[in-house]
């Protein structure tokens, strides 16, 4: 395939991602409104953004990353799109909080098809040394999606409701999926590498993922910063309505900000990182440990200063570096792999980060608010934000621990 091909591809795959994280996040700024309508508690908005889509997108993600492995990519991608964006749209319809529960169970099933064969791949469009940029051209589509759903959400809900919003953003994909299934083309399955590409059960192919050192950390450390940053995301919305004020539109459009920030960190993680592993290719993970570190003093500030302007002033830096260790981490997933099982490598990522980032993150947060509440008022918030953040902490310590052996590790797997 030529170079324009291939990019024209990954532009195809960002848009797609695109509407995965609108229909995903969109909900995030119209959890006030569907609280007020359906009378849910806090405790319950966290279930319904944490594991109502986490636990079934994870469970669904490895059967799916199995066909994505074995058959049609892109038919994986394009049959997803069409079932998240069409559950996205019948949520508009709901009238009680269990038929909104399991419409978002729904489209936790549909978007399970579109990371890990999406991956797999740009893995397969772009040699090795230039796949951290790929992946971060393609991670752009997450905050880019987040933009459109905040801004959507917001201006939407605050002009007629957060019915129409949910319906606004769940019909065009259900358009764009004939765009993937007409123009998208296979690549040959590990057309950079030299390994052999016979089946691999899956018993065997989770055992040797789980015999690398560097690929545990990369792992762990991936689905407890999800934890934190997937866990805060979700309830900065209402952070922002409760403790600053805010209307819908005007925090639609902050949110929306703070994402393109997410971009901004995402894209500069995925050149960087390149750069820098050119050197040395522990940078793969150091740079993740590094910046995951430093967006914990601006996450402190953002959450502790009484005045707007200051607060969200400390957003923007954190926003950028809290993004910072996405593109470096799927790289390295799929590094640390044989290309038959990058689908599956993804899957086991996105199954991990989802079922204790978006499964418990959003959810901690709605209990911890619930607890502090009758003590702190709208102010209980605040400190549960706190407290889950804090946990990039954690996530740090396995990037750099997860450095020591990659070089080693990354050998093993080209040696076969």
């Amino acid at each position: 395939m030529t170079r324009g091909y291939t990019r024209y591809a990954l532009g195809v795959l960002v848009l797609v991602y695109v509407f995965n994280m609108v229909d995903r996040n969109i909900l995030n700024v119209l959890l006030e409104p569907i609280k007020e309508e359906l009378g849910a508690t806090d405790l319950q908005l966290g279930l319904l953004v944490g594991p109502a889509f986490a636990i079934f997108y994870a469970v669904a993600g490895i059967p799916i990353a199995r066909i994505s492995d074995r058959y049609s990519r892109r038919t994986v991608i394009s049959a997803g799109l069409v079932v998240w964006s069409m559950m996205t749209a019948v949520s508009a319809f709901v009238r009680t909080y269990p038929q909104l529960l399991l419409a978002r169970i729904g489209v936790g099933v549909g978007e399970a098809s579109c990371s890990p064969a999406a991956h797999s791949l740009i893995s397969d469009y772009f040699p090795p040394d230039r796949r951290a940029t790929a992946f971060a051209i393609y991670a752009i589509g997450a905050p880019l999606g987040a933009v459109l759903g905040f801004l959507i959400g917001g201006w939407v809900t605050e002009f007629f409701s957060w019915r129409q919003a949910l319906l606004v953003v769940g019909l065009p994909g259900i358009v764009f999926a004939a765009v993937v299934w007409f123009t998208l083309r296979e690549p040959v399955r590990g057309a950079f590498e030299s390994a052999p590409l016979s089946n691999i059960p899956l018993r065997d192919a989770l055992g040797s993922m789980a015999r690398l050192p560097a690929l545990r950390h990369t792992l762990i450390g991936a689905a407890v910063h999800a934890f934190a940053s997937v866990g805060v995301g979700s309830w900065n919305a209402p952070f922002l309505m409760r403790v600053h004020e805010m209307s819908p539109g005007q925090v639609g459009t902050w949110m929306a900000v703070l994402a393109m920030m997410s971009a901004v960190g995402t894209f500069a993680g995925g050149r960087i990182t390149d750069w820098l592993a050119r050197r040395d290719v522990r940078w793969n993970l150091w740079a993740s440990g590094v910046a995951t570190l430093g967006a914990l003093p601006f996450y402190l500030g953002f959450y502790l200063l009484a005045g707007r302007e200051m607060a969200l002033a400390m957003a923007f830096p954190a926003s950028m570096l809290a993004a910072f260790f996405t593109a470096p981490t799927i790289a390295m997933t799929q590094a640390l792999v044989r290309p038959n099982m990058r689908a599956l490598a993804s899957a086991v990522m996105l199954f991990m980060s989802n079922m204790v980032g978006t499964g418990l993150g959003p959810l901690m947060v709605g209990f911890l608010s619930d607890w502090l509440t009758p003590e702190y008022g709208s102010q209980a918030i605040r400190y549960a934000l706190l407290v889950v953040v804090g946990s990039n902490l954690w996530a740090a310590i396995h990037f750099f621990l997860g450095a020591r052996t990659l070089r080693r590790d990354l050998e093993s797997v080209r040696s076969g």
